[in-house]
């Protein structure tokens, strides 16, 4: 049973406040630290900040806090839930208590804090790891999977100060046989591609965007991943790698007009209809190894999803466009606008409703994308996150910074752990298959 309830005001990875909670029971006492976004989109669950611009410019989550310590935690350890058995439960209490469609009265932040905190006491009292814990409440199959890490190793978008349009360039090493080799080979390239950035743009250059990757001063996407090819190249790992776009198109669409505007951050408009910029993703899936495009258009642009669905094989993820969030699941569906799910906890505010979007998406033939966010702390949650539900890739931010570097560290500690248990009947590393439904079964 919970015994106590206890948040918290601490800081991301930006600086910015967001909320921790401390859950005891019986078995110890279990943290989380809740992730923040910088380009949210419309539909997510709602972050409860202060607004007072007196602290923290508005920033603080006070109210998230004092939600958690004043309402949540006497009514939750009222109810004598068993957090090893009751986590739904849980989550859909929290879910009433608050109310709202979007969970705007308590907080998301505030929620998610306490469902996370009380997954890790359901693992800890049934003693077994937190992923193999989420694998049951999920009803996930094995063996486990080992997810492919996407590593962002240049940013744009809002997440960095140059011109680049498109947020986030990463690299897969997909052709790696463990995540241990995966790790390695990541991060041979990236520091190779600091050495590739430096030579070409000088070292002022070398500075790294909100999630770690490099933001040189560029502003095309042919110049970013030409930069990506030479430094995989020079680390004879040519052929091991596939690339992913994170365009985060909802940033530079201008709905007013319907067109989007690839100048936005740099005060020149550059206007392309919805039309040039599909094919501009198109020449560029023709010219370089991209197997993953997300956000490719705004979070209500149905139509050009749904046409660049139809002309690509890729994977095309749908963050903004989804929310994580089941009802936009089933309209993507309908309107045949995507064929994968990034999956942020954060967006639908508990882990419970976060595993039934995978298990929908999973239903309906798509992929599973587990995603950190640009706020992020280090809770290393979301690693156990997708092992559990074999999703088979996972976006964690670059191979630097502590909140990035945290996750790819957990999932190198599950892999020991699970070869000196098993060896390698007990885990896959997904690799290429990553996206295969026969290789992992869904859920």
């Amino acid at each position: 049973m919970i015994r106590t309830i206890h948040a918290s005001q601490r800081l991301d990875s930006r600086g910015h406040p967001t909320v921790q909670v401390r859950l005891t029971t019986s078995a110890g006492v279990f943290a989380s630290l809740v992730p923040s976004g910088a380009s949210k989109g419309a539909y997510e669950a709602h972050e409860l900040r202060d607004q007072n611009p007196h602290e923290f410019h508005g920033l603080g989550v006070l109210r998230a806090v004092n939600n958690v310590n004043d309402v949540i935690a006497p009514a939750l350890i009222a109810r004598n839930f068993d957090c090893s058995t009751d986590l739904a439960r849980i989550d859909a209490f929290l879910d009433s208590l608050d109310g709202s469609a979007d969970k705007s009265r308590l907080g998301a932040n505030a929620i998610l804090g306490v469902s996370m905190a009380a997954a890790r006491a359901g693992a800890a009292e049934l003693g077994v790891p937190l992923y193999e814990f989420l694998r049951r409440q999920a009803e996930a199959i094995r063996p486990y999977i080992l997810p492919v890490p996407f590593f962002n190793v240049v940013n744009g978008g809002v997440h960095a100060g140059n011109t680049l349009p498109f947020q986030e360039f990463m690299i897969a090493p997909v052709a790696a046989q463990t995540m241990q080799v995966a790790v390695q080979w990541g991060a041979e390239v990236y520091m190779e591609l600091k050495k590739v950035v430096k030579e070409r743009y000088g070292g002022q250059a070398t500075g790294v965007g909100d999630e770690g990757g490099f933001a040189p001063p560029v502003s095309e996407a042919h110049e970013v991943l030409e930069l990506l090819a030479t430094a995989v190249n020079n680390c004879g790992h040519t052929g091991k790698f596939e690339f992913a776009i994170d365009a985060a198109a909802t940033e530079f669409y201008r709905p007013e007009e319907g067109v989007y505007d690839l100048g936005f951050k740099s005060g020149r408009p550059r206007i392309v209809s919805k039309e040039s910029l599909r094919e501009l993703y198109k020449d560029l899936i023709t010219k370089y190894p991209i197997r993953l495009i997300e956000d490719p258009f705004a979070q209500d642009d149905w139509d050009s999803w749904a046409q660049f669905h139809e002309e690509t094989k890729i994977e095309i993820v749908g963050d903004d466009l989804l929310a994580t969030n089941i009802e936009r699941i089933k309209v993507a569906v309908e309107k045949k606008a995507c064929n994968a799910l990034l999956l942020k906890l954060n967006q639908i505010g508990t882990v419970t409703e976060a595993m039934n979007a995978a298990k929908s998406s999973f239903d309906n033939g798509w992929s599973v994308f587990v995603s950190h966010r640009s706020g992020e702390t280090t809770d290393d949650f979301i690693a156990d996150l997708a092992v559990a539900l074999r999703t088979g890739h996972l976006k964690a931010g670059a191979p630097c910074r502590g909140e990035r570097v945290v996750k790819y560290n957990r999932l190198l500690d599950i892999e020991e752990e699970l070869h000196s248990q098993g060896g390698l009947t007990m885990t896959h590393y997904a690799g290429a298959k990553y996206r295969s439904m026969d290789i992992f079964g869904g859920l």
